[in-house]
């Protein structure tokens, strides 16, 4: 069987893992992940829970250029959805007020870009993978997001990076990412997948049974009431958002889902009190199978989710890629192994 090789940059709990195996299952190519990095304790738990033995660097910032050729493995294909929170609208808010740099001049999180670059400048991988919130094509109007291609581009064919929603991808989730991928070689125009618009409602995700801890408070409830009412009188427009089984699609749910579900209240009938979201129901709403296992706390498990990539969509993008590998058989080095 032919096995085409990756690692796995700032890889969570390993969305983009997940989606690149499911593309190659299809295309019958056997995967093998040489690499995963991730510096949070609690999703490196998750991650290896379901890919036990992967080897791991915890701060991929901690090896130097000149370290990159003997530490990171040689590898067909990059993947890294590095962190969005320097070039998110709520990440700059949030940066603003507290005083702190965002944006490249992030040096903690948003200058974690040019570690991606060193290793594709090292090792030159047939092609690579990038996602990021959609905030990042407008941040700074668009010259982040130029300085980005214009770096790759002196290295690799970078087609023109595109937004896509789950929602379009069969995910009754409203969750537009951006996605920039490139190519050691060029062979012919790279085009995006479309669109699947499958159709599906909230429900279609959702426990038959879910536990009633997930139902809120009459206080919180309260509260949450309140606030809108608050927000609205003082033009903020910030409040709860109450969603029905049989919507199209919730809003993004974002890694601080945890603190009070207000991103997404399940509506359970007239006089009840709402429900927030189970963990499992919001990796579903990001595309995870129901074998995907996780062992952490709820607030972990919904920061994990929030944070995760939309697998239908990733596993698009990743079929794409690989068929335009294939296509130019020059261009992919793939490695036999006995099937």
């Amino acid at each position: 069987m032919k096995k085409i090789t990756s690692i796995d940059l700032f890889a969570g709990v390993g969305g983009m893992r997940i989606s690149l195996q499911r593309a190659l299952n299809r295309l019958h190519y056997k995967d093998e992940c040489k690499l995963y990095s991730e510096i949070n304790s609690y999703s490196r738990q998750t991650y290896d829970l379901n890919f036990p033995s992967t080897p791991l660097i915890e701060d991929i910032k901690s090896v130097k250029k000149d370290e990159i050729d003997s530490i990171i493995p040689d590898h067909d294909i990059l993947l890294a959805g590095f962190p969005c929170q320097p070039f998110s609208r709520a990440g700059i808010s949030n940066r603003k007020f507290l005083k702190r740099s965002h944006g490249f001049e992030d040096k903690d999180q948003g200058d974690l870009f040019f570690n991606i670059l060193d290793i594709l400048k090292t090792k030159r991988p047939k092609a690579f993978i990038l996602e990021n919130v959609q905030n990042l094509k407008t941040y700074q109007n668009g010259k982040i997001l130029d300085e980005m291609i214009k770096k790759l581009s002196k290295y690799y064919y970078v087609p023109e990076p595109e937004v896509l929603d789950a929602r379009e991808f069969g995910l009754a989730q409203r969750r537009k990412r951006i996605f920039i991928v490139g190519f050691l070689k060029f062979n012919g125009k790279f085009n995006y997948p479309e669109p699947t618009f499958k159709e599906t409602v909230i429900k279609d995700f959702l426990d038959s049974y879910p536990p009633k801890k997930y139902i809120i408070s009459d206080l919180l409830w309260d509260s949450h009431q309140k606030r809108k009412i608050r927000n609205k009188k003082a033009g903020k427009g910030f409040g709860f958002r109450m969603s029905y089984p049989t919507d199209k699609a919730t809003v993004t749910i974002s890694a601080r889902y945890y603190k009070d579900g207000s991103e997404c209240l399940l509506y359970r009938g007239e006089g009840k009190n709402p429900r927030r979201l189970t963990p499992r129901e919001v990796f579903r709403l990001q595309g995870f199978p129901e074998s995907f296992k996780f062992a952490v706390s709820d607030l972990q498990a919904y920061k994990q989710a929030g944070n995760a990539v939309p697998i239908n969509v990733v596993e698009k993008v990743c079929l794409n890629v690989v068929e335009y590998l294939s296509s130019n058989k020059k261009s992919l080095i793939v490695h036999k192994e006995a099937s």
